[in-house]
């Protein structure tokens, strides 16, 4: 999904203090990788324009692919 996916995941959970959850590593992530999910979001919102997403199955929106691989990444530590 992003490039060095792991490696920004691994700090993310690193910065986190207390209980760690699917909703404290979002907000995490969006807090230390403001450029990165920038460019997801515009990526998804170019996709969603361009001629090509009317012909495919949709993307999801970000928010929701961006909790998903959270989801699995927190479910393999």
């Amino acid at each position: 999904m992003f490039i060095d996916q792991e490696e920004k995941f691994k700090e993310v959970l690193s910065q986190i203090e207390g209980h760690v959850n699917e909703q404290s590593f979002f907000n995490k992530f969006l807090e230390l990788y403001p450029e990165v999910w920038k460019k997801h979001k515009i990526t998804f919102s170019k996709f969603n324009k361009s001629k090509q997403a009317r012909q495919s199955i949709p993307l999801p929106k970000p928010e929701v692919s961006l909790r998903k691989e959270i989801r699995k990444w927190l479910q393999k530590q």
